[in-house]
């Protein structure tokens, strides 16, 4: 496109030096933003090279945690069955044959949807059978109003929804790149719920027990990764300094281990670790595949 009349004659007279300078003056300093951004894209750089080998396993130790919590409680109430009949019967006060129900059919759902998490076999129905286990435990126990005990299950649910959206994934590839537009939107919509419901754990954690410096510290960090996990920016990052943070506080405050098994704090804290284990996991897929589509990093892909 031509530069006609007068408008012309104005641009060629123009001295060099003036037009020169045009590009410096559209050339500014980076923002604090910026700079910020440039160095957590050489972090990610280094973290993607550093697991370039264990890469290709995360997706299956990610689902392989999310259930871990399931597969101990399974376990845990065959090893403990008649405590476990004797106090939904007693304290409980439910019917010692639906009791008997109630618990059979948690062991079986937990087994076998665990099971089938981990493979990758029927996952839509596997989570099911899951989320009505973690709903069931909370009304039959009592415990659905306990904010704690509230909260953790969130978080669990979220790990539930990310081994679906994992699901979809896995999906796509084997329909030879051909997508449908439902397994799409699934896919993006289970990936935001499951990483708004991940954060729960640890806010969770915010507002329980003593707080000391580096409790505010660690709770102040733990923070600011979880809001940048659930808007979806530097996500990768994000959920891998969760991972990190979680891991260390499960094996410094959640170590079971350490106790006796007739000390009355064992189960409790080995419940708590394996729940902390299973959204561990959930953040593992957060980690391998990213955020999805409903998120800042994507939308910097668009613009």
């Amino acid at each position: 496109m031509s530069i006609r009349g007068t408008a012309s004659k104005q641009f060629h007279s123009m001295p060099i030096s003036i037009s020169s300078r045009v590009p410096s003056a559209v050339t500014s300093d980076p923002s604090p933003l910026d700079a910020i951004r440039k160095q957590t894209n050489k972090i990610e750089d280094l973290l993607d090279s550093v697991s370039g080998p264990i890469k290709p396993y995360l997706p299956a130790v990610g689902r392989f945690l999310i259930v871990a919590t399931f597969i101990e409680d399974g376990l845990r109430i065959i090893s403990q069955w008649s405590d476990q009949v004797f106090y939904l019967n007693s304290y409980r006060h439910i019917p010692y044959f639906i009791t008997i129900i109630f618990l059979f059919c948690n062991v079986v759902a937990m087994i076998v949807g665990s099971f089938l998490v981990i493979t990758r076999k029927y996952t839509g129905y596997a989570v099911g059978a899951l989320l009505s286990v973690v709903i069931s435990q909370a009304i039959g126990y009592g415990l659905i109003f306990e904010i704690n005990f509230f909260l953790r299950n969130l978080s669990v649910i979220g790990g539930l929804l990310m081994a679906l959206s994992d699901s979809f994934a896995r999906r796509r590839i084997a329909f030879a790149g051909l997508p449908t537009v439902h397994d799409k939107d699934n896919q993006m919509y289970f990936q935001l719920a499951g990483r708004v419901l991940l954060i729960f754990l640890f806010l969770g954690f915010i507002i329980a027990g003593n707080w000391s410096i580096a409790r505010v510290f660690v709770s102040l960090i733990g923070l600011i990764a979880c809001i940048m996990v659930v808007v979806g920016f530097k996500a990768k990052l994000s959920a891998m300094l969760l991972v990190v943070i979680l891991s260390l506080f499960n094996i410094l405050i959640n170590h079971y281990w350490t106790y006796s098994s007739s000390h009355p704090n064992r189960d409790f804290l080995k419940y708590e670790h394996f729940q902390t284990l299973s959204i561990v996991g959930g953040l593992l897929l957060v980690v391998n595949t990213g955020a999805g589509k409903i998120s800042i990093d994507e939308k910097k892909k668009i613009y």
